[in-house]
């Protein structure tokens, strides 16, 4: 029998000024209480944090100085939805624009991974260059093309994360 799938996601935006900009502070005090929102949230599992002692650090500095990464993993389709859109989280995605650039490109994606696969940031990376240059498939869509768990469990990728 297959394990139950989780949903993985990564939203990265491009910063309009360093995270410790006066032109940032409100969107860095909010940080705190959306990043508790979701830790709390029905079918939250899992959210990257830059540091254990700074639970609101989300600039990986590795992509740049000016890239915020939001990376979590999520029991279902619907508990990330809930979350993005039926919480106080939906009052500062409304208010992006004054913090972040405006995307050209796909700037989130989501794919399915095996019940207790917490995935690399590296391999987040590759499902959003491939959804970038593929379009959505169950191996890396948006709210928009959506896939169900069962399209993914028989790929290669599921199939490798359960070993």
């Amino acid at each position: 029998m297959l394990s139950p799938m989780h949903l993985a996601q990564l939203n990265i935006a491009h910063l309009r000024a360093p995270i410790d900009s006066p032109q940032l502070a409100e969107f860095v005090a909010l940080l705190e209480p959306v990043n508790a929102l979701a830790d709390e949230a029905p079918g939250f599992v899992w959210r990257l944090k830059e540091s254990e002692s700074d639970p609101t650090a989300t600039v990986i500095h590795e992509y740049g100085d000016h890239l915020l990464v939001n990376f979590s993993v999520w029991e279902s389709r619907e508990a990330l939805w809930d979350y993005v859109y039926r919480s106080a989280h939906l009052g500062v995605l409304r208010r992006r624009r004054e913090w972040f650039l405006r995307a050209v490109e796909p700037y989130m994606v989501m794919w399915w991974v095996p019940e207790g696969h917490i995935p690399s940031l590296a391999e987040a990376m590759r499902r959003l260059e491939r959804l970038k240059a593929e379009g959505p498939s169950p191996e890396a869509f948006t709210f928009k093309d959506s896939y169900d768990s069962s399209e993914a469990v028989s790929l290669p990728a599921a199939a490798e994360a359960r070993k």
